[in-house]
């Protein structure tokens, strides 16, 4: 017999979860498999908080010392409770819409329509050839206010399709496991002291990024599914 400590997760899923992510999977292997230019015409988005002021990772705090030298201390930081919230999304060729939700206000059922107009009005203009055909293909998460009944009905109005996304399943959302973490990697350790400056550095971060940083997070969505082909990689980098 052996003590171990429970193992971390980000999220105990139940027996009708599971066999739905593995169905999930299954349809988009399927639709990839089917389509070689599926992931070309994915828009992918999502939001997350960022901070005021975050801590350094361990990593990012240590240093090089001698054998005899003293070990680095580092007093415990918490987050600031200055944030700011950005809603992003991002294709193959990079980002098609980006905003910040204004202080105090949330993201609900309306404001988030509100978000979809605008980027329904981006895709116009940045990706024409998706608008013309009406080929686009949204991808979101499961939150409420991406699955109510007005987001429904908003993206129907609009004849914005909407692909299938597994419970709880961050590495098959690029935001959570691209976007989002190389953003805050960069902020970490930094101070602002109004949002103003937070979205400012944000963007400067965002700006930093090329086509290729963009087109290898859609190939890791994939590979999450199944192996990716040789000519679809080869498509996904144009």
């Amino acid at each position: 017999m052996h003590r171990l400590t429970a193992k971390f997760v980000p999220r105990i899923l139940t027996a009708d979860q599971k066999q739905q992510c593995i169905n999930i999977c299954t349809e988009l292997r399927q639709l990839t498999s089917d389509d070689e230019t599926f992931l070309c015409r994915v828009i992918t988005g999502d939001e997350s908080w960022v901070y005021g002021y975050d801590p350094e990772t361990k990593q990012q705090y240590s240093q090089w010392k001698s054998p005899t030298s003293p070990r680095p201390k580092k007093a415990r930081q918490v987050k600031s409770n200055v944030k700011s919230m950005i809603i992003i999304f991002f294709n193959v060729k990079g980002i098609v819409h980006k905003e910040s939700v204004p202080t105090g206000q949330t993201v609900n059922s309306g404001s988030y329509c509100e978000v979809l107009q605008r980027l329904h009005e981006n895709v116009r203009r940045r990706c024409p050839k998706l608008w013309r055909e009406q080929t686009r293909l949204l991808h979101h998460d499961n939150t409420l206010s991406h699955t109510s009944v007005l987001t429904q009905q908003f993206l129907a109005k609009n004849k914005m399709a909407v692909i299938p996304h597994p419970p709880y399943s961050t590495d098959m959302a690029p935001c959570d496991n691209f976007l989002f973490p190389q953003m805050k990697l960069k902020l970490k350790g930094c101070r602002f002291d109004i949002t103003e400056e937070i979205q400012a550095e944000s963007q400067r971060v965002f700006d930093t990024l090329v086509e290729k940083d963009f087109q290898e997070a859609f190939q890791k969505m994939e590979e999450t599914v199944g192996p990716v082909s040789t000519s679809r990689r080869e498509l996904l980098r144009g």
